[in-house]
């Protein structure tokens, strides 16, 4: 039987939830693997796990009751290892990396914050701002819409624009939030956003952190700015011992 893992703590964390259920149709039981200092949260893996919202609700539930009472390293949706002795082997192989996790991570959540331009606004911040895009936008004008070159020419000198606010507006968007952050992960590009990373900040400066994203949207009118969180840190932990490539953290998986 595969084991699903949600998560790593301390073997002495003082409430870990053995006995709820997890994920699975039904929920499969939740249990607890210690090896040494270390413990795992897994249960049994149903077959055919899909990210339904069902699912990933069960997930995030696991571990939010796990960390309400101290540390845990969460995994991200779908981990699955071959068994139970799999993933003690790891925790035994990885002691040490895990116990360094464990203290980094006490008493921190983690936050993500993805941006998109507004178009319009955006447009008419190049406009004002390029002299080259504006005259060539009054050419074509007057020449009533211009030549399909003149079309062409256009808009591949407003794309290269666009493309330029986004690294600039990605960056001020980094520097403004990165002060109050303890860490920063840069997550990979994906259509749509031109900025989206993870910062892990310290509950006690969530305040701080939500007033920093607050100043860059009041800094940045024309960049929609959108916070999730507070987050198990998923960002912040190297793959654990059934961590699967390529994965989105529960939070930003796709429901069915």
């Amino acid at each position: 039987m595969s084991t699903y893992v949600y998560g790593i703590a301390a073997a002495s964390h003082p409430s870990l939830p053995e006995g709820m259920g997890g994920v699975g149709d039904p929920p499969r039981p939740v249990r607890i693997l210690e090896e040494g200092e270390l413990a795992a949260i897994v249960s049994d893996a149903p077959e055919g796990l899909r990210p339904k919202r069902k699912d990933l609700l069960a997930h995030q539930n696991v571990l939010g009751e796990a960390g309400a009472a101290g540390c845990v390293l969460p995994m991200r949706f779908g981990s699955v290892a071959p068994d139970d002795d799999a993933v003690t082997g790891v925790l035994a192989e990885r002691a040490e990396h895990y116990r360094e996790r464990l203290q980094a991570l006490d008493g921190k959540v983690e936050y993500n914050v993805k941006g998109s331009h507004v178009e319009e606004a955006v447009l008419h911040r190049l406009m004002a701002g390029n002299p080259e895009v504006r005259a060539q936008a009054e050419a074509n004008r007057q020449a009533g819409g211009g030549s399909y070159d003149q079309k062409i020419r256009l808009g591949e000198m407003v794309a290269a624009s666009v493309k330029g606010q986004e690294a600039e507006d990605a960056a001020e968007v980094i520097r403004a939030v990165e002060p109050v952050a303890a860490a920063v992960n840069e997550g990979p590009e994906s259509t749509g956003w031109l900025v989206n990373v993870s910062f892990l900040v310290d509950r006690n400066a969530a305040e701080q952190f939500l007033a920093a994203v607050e100043q860059a949207r009041k800094a940045l009118p024309h960049v929609e700015l959108r916070v999730n969180g507070p987050l198990p840190p998923y960002s912040f932990v190297e793959p654990g011992p059934a961590e699967p490539a390529g994965t989105t953290a529960g939070a930003d998986a796709e429901a069915e």
